[in-house]
């Protein structure tokens, strides 16, 4: 953010980037350049040059130089859709035009530009404000965690508010710090005045680029501890909103709810139901924006639906749910957008549920758009790398495993896994916190120094401390930590005993900061940039950075977000110490170093928990994560299954397919077993499809009995197959000469010898989506639906390893190197080549499939972990492609690909000497449109694990 710089700054940075972008070749922007740029300004406007920093100018606009964004990707059904968005309602945006003017102070107007567009998609999509009858459309918007959602919204809210939308509802949390933010953040943004009740409507953001009182809207809420929706506040503000757009920022709570949908039915509804009696607005048109939509928004109960597929009417929802959903039937006109990072909460939702009192739920019936990230984000796949055959690739080098918060077993010491609320975390008997946590506020507090000496002084930086999900124990935490950090305060500020604090702040600094910042300036330059201070420079600013951090608890109120505005002149350094409420949605400004211990395997909830997700401008590089292994494994599988699905909306989004179709797959895939689809259901069972998927062991087990009978069980298959019909060598034409490969092809196998293999094939406890008992009796449920009944089977070599003689024949073991973040298993990367699932492939087919993978490629940076430059469109056919051509020319044809891999070269020590390969499988599964699923049944037990129950309720 510049927002808090001198006003020539701020233009000479907006008049030098237009300049800049005028440009044809973007790598010829040099500092020199800009320099010169900067002195021809100056020439003009020497009064700019007063507190000019240049250096920060200079940095500011390579950085924005470098930029780039991706394509937006829309599933979209037009059914009952009017076009209405024309050239001239283009024109006629008041409001847009001073938001985007404000905006253009705060980013690249590249990053703008992206808003414009995505924003301007969404409008198009709704109905227009004007059409008279009948309307309803549901939207999803999907953008990345902390990537600018609320920026993008509030854009959406302008430009509808020009359209001619009057009423306009936020729903912003079930917290009270979430409502006050999303409350402040639209003040500045759309109603351009501070709403506070003690600051008489100062004119801020927006307002100050036009305060035209034509352009006052009208608004019900505040961002006061108690701003929340009053009927009363709407008699003192003399809202009128037939006249002027009136906002409503609203807590995800069922006494607000209720208290907004009661004033609309006998404050705004002119008109009854004939049908219900109930009354209806018909003269104005409803914008309902439901921030962290898959939060609370979403029915949890289980409805019923008939052999026809008709819904249960009787069914009565969940609160929340209920009343959004009564809220929009209260209008004949209505617009739901939905905004979240994790949205299969909502495609789960059964596209016919409806209720009669409540009408439809809230299924995106309408659209989904999935917004992409700018090249500076920083996401799931940058922290944690993303699978490859050498393991997680590229993850920059910022997360720091911790072990010393609790014994091996989990069951005691400062923080076990399983805790009450009278839990009081000691380290070896000592009131204290542990030296991870320690190390962490020390890097904190190095973290705040260095970015003091890089001209952020005044920026906010804060600390996260996510450890239980108890009050009373986050107080004891917040209390050792004050405690911890004064200690250090007294010591370098006396200058007595401050030896030791000194010689381990000198050590991690030289051992750690300074190295980071030199690989990451070297290696990812499109984040980071920065030069590594010395530590004499570091040193000299510790006393006045510790005088400034302070330690707080994060417990929902409206003080915890309102502090940073307030000290928005000095820049807040605060250690944030919270559970749930610090969970989702709250931002913590110039997050630069997090401590995070709580479990959970639910997709959903370990995404929104990581709230050190998004844009880091000149500090990156200091940023820090101490995690579990165990958390780092969960992060990295939830960066896979992103990454899987979002390819998956690609393909179909180019296909011309609908949101009814996307979630017909995610609603069945088993990648989501680790998200909240358990917490929507009563009972224990999932259902599970694999169509479409590819399944592959990437975790194995080490006893040799298990090696020697999973390799048993590729003996009988192989036995059972017979003669292979080629070796190392394509049967089909293949593309650009390719012809060679090293294994054993069998084609025409039966789904009984497949099965066989399987049923005596062990996998491990740990595999989170490979169960081999599952995947057989899918098989046979395909079977009987006349699918996967021919196989084609093939033993797979390459690598360094000794040939293997599984049933007689001669294949080289694979290497596949023990990945290094794995658990104590043997656990790689990815098991499959990428080429390997177009094996059975004609020229023709792959030819086809690498057609649509390049026509879906979407280059988004926040799915990439590459270093420099733009993802470039793949050269082979991805594997969501591939088996949807296999399904659509060949559902008959599953692919199962076996592998040997070397235990010799796992890695030292991680096999007996004279351990036999292990066996390895993949398998390729076409798409299909039959609803063939497998019945998972999930315990008690593994239900909390998933959901992060760990700590003991009371």
């Amino acid at each position: 953010m510049i927002a808090d710089m001198p006003k020539g700054q701020i233009e000479i940075i907006r008049t030098v980037q237009g300049m800049l972008n005028a440009m044809e070749d973007p790598a010829s922007v040099t500092p020199a350049l800009i320099n010169a740029r900067i002195d021809m300004l100056l020439a003009i406007e020497p009064r700019w040059e007063k507190d000019l920093d240049r250096d920060f100018v200079v940095d500011e606009l390579i950085r924005r130089c470098s930029l780039w964004i991706g394509k937006n990707s829309i599933l979209a059904d037009e059914t009952g859709h009017v076009p209405w968005l024309t050239a001239e309602r283009r024109r006629e945006r008041k409001y847009w035009r001073r938001y985007e003017d404000w905006l253009e102070r705060r980013m690249p107007r590249l990053a703008l530009d992206a808003v414009d567009h995505s924003t301007e998609r969404v409008l198009e999509l709704l109905e227009d404000p004007l059409r008279q009858g009948a309307w309803d459309r549901r939207g999803l918007v999907v953008g990345h965690v902390q990537s600018g959602k609320t920026a993008n919204y509030t854009g959406l809210i302008n430009k509808a508010a020009d359209a001619g939308y009057k009423i306009i509802v936020v729903l912003a949390g079930v917290h009270n710090n979430l409502r006050s933010q999303t409350q402040v953040r639209l003040d500045e943004g759309f109603l351009g005045f501070d709403t506070h009740p003690e600051r008489s409507r100062m004119v801020i953001g927006a307002g100050e680029i036009d305060p035209d009182p034509a352009l006052v809207p009208d608004y019900a809420t505040n961002r006061s501890e108690a701003g929340d929706f009053n009927p009363s506040s709407t008699r003192n503000f003399g809202i009128t909103p037939d006249r002027r757009p009136c906002l409503f920022v609203v807590k995800k709570n069922k006494t607000p709810l209720n208290r907004l949908l009661t004033w609309l039915e006998s404050h705004v509804a002119d008109t009854r139901d004939p049908a219900t009696g109930t009354r209806r607005v018909t003269s104005l048109p409803l914008l309902l924006i439901d921030d962290e939509a898959d939060h609370a928004s979403v029915d949890t109960g289980e409805q019923d639906f008939g052999p026809d597929g008709t819904p249960d009417e009787e069914h009565n929802p969940t609160t929340i749910n209920r009343l959004i959903r009564r809220i929009l039937k209260t209008f004949t006109r209505s617009a739901y957008v939905g905004y979240t990072a994790t949205p299969f909460a909502n495609i789960f939702i059964h596209e016919k549920s409806e209720t009669r009192n409540e009408g439809p739920d809230l299924f995106p019936s309408a659209f989904i758009i999935n917004l992409p990230a700018s090249s500076d984000y920083v996401g799931p796949s940058r922290v944690f790398g993303l699978r490859a055959i050498e393991g997680r690739t590229e993850a920059l080098p910022v997360v720091r495993m911790t072990t010393d918060f609790a014994t091996s077993d989990g069951r005691a010491g400062w923080m076990p896994s399983c805790h009450k609320s009278a839990h009081t975390p000691l380290v070896e008997g000592e009131d204290r916190v542990p030296d991870s946590l320690a190390e962490a506020i020390d890097a904190f507090i190095l973290a705040c120094a260095a970015r003091r000496l890089r001209g952020q002084a005044r920026k906010h930086s804060s600390m996260l401390i996510h450890v239980t999900r108890f009050n009373l124990v986050q107080a004891h935490v917040v209390r050792q930590v004050s405690a911890h950090v004064q200690a250090i305060r007294q010591r370098i500020s006396r200058r007595m005993d401050h030896e030791e604090v000194l010689g381990r702040l000198e050590r991690l600094w030289r051992e750690d900061f300074a190295p980071t910042t030199t690989v990451m300036a070297d290696q990812w330059p499109d984040l980071s940039r920065a030069k590594a201070s010395t530590w004499e420079d570091v040193q000299s600013v510790l006393a006045d950075v510790l005088d400034e951090i302070q330690v707080r608890a994060i417990n929902g109120t409206a003080k915890d977000v309102l502090d940073y505005q307030e000290a928005e002149a000095i820049g807040l350094k605060v250690i944030a110490v919270g559970g749930d409420k610090l969970s989702r949605g709250l931002t913590l400004e110039g997050l630069c170093v997090s401590y995070f211990l709580r479990a959970s395997r639910m997709y959903d909830t370990l995404m929104q928990m990581g709230r050190w997700f998004g844009y880091r401008p000149g500090y990156v590089d200091l940023c820090r994560l101490y995690t579990t292994r165990e958390l780092f494994e969960w992060f990295g599988h939830i960066a896979d299954a992103s990454e899987e699905l979002r390819e998956e909306f690609d393909i179909m989004a180019n296909a011309g397919e609908t949101p009814k179709t996307f979630g017909h797959k995610v609603a069945s895939h088993p990648v989501l077993l680790v998200t909240s689809r358990i917490k929507m259901r009563s009972a224990k069972d999932l259902w599970l499809s694999f169509s479409g998927d590819v399944l592959e062991t990437v975790v194995f087990h080490k006893e040799t009995h298990i090696i020697r009978r999973n390799r048993d069980a590729l003996e009988q298959l192989v036995s059972a197959m017979g003669v292979p019909l080629a070796e190392g060598e394509f049967r089909k034409p293949r593309p650009q000469g390719e012809s060679r490969w090293e294994g054993h092809l069998w084609e025409g196998i039966s789904p009984e010898a497949v099965c066989n293999f399987l049923d005596g094939y062990a996998t491990h406890k740990d595999s989170y989506k490979v169960n081999s008992g599952l995947i057989s009796e899918f098989i046979r449920r395909m079977n009987a639906l006349g699918e996967l009944t021919s196989w084609t089977v093939a033993i797979v070599g390459g690598g360094e390893g000794q040939e293997a003689a599984p049933g007689g024949l001669k294949a080289i073991r694979t290497l596949r190197r023990k990945d290094k973040h794995g658990s104590q298993a043997y656990t790689i990367g990815r098991l499959l080549s990428p080429r390997d699932e177009a094996m059975d492939l004609d020229s023709e087919e792959w030819n086809i499939a690498l057609a649509d993978s390049i026509k879906a490629f979407h280059a988004d940076p926040a799915r990439s972990s590459g270093k420099h430059e733009e993802k470039a469109p793949p050269s082979d056919p991805g594997g969501v492609a591939i088996r949807r051509l296999r399904g659509q020319n060949h559902p008959e044809r599953g692919m199962l690909l076996l592998y040997l891999l070397d235990p010799a070269l796992a890695g030292e020590g991680v096999f007996p000497a004279e351990a036999p390969p292990v066996v390895g499988f993949g398998i390729s599964f076409p798409s299909s449109r039959n609803g063939a699923k497998v019945k998972y049944t999930v315990n008690s037990v593994m239900l909390r694990q998933w959901e992060g129950e760990y700590d003991v309720a009371e």
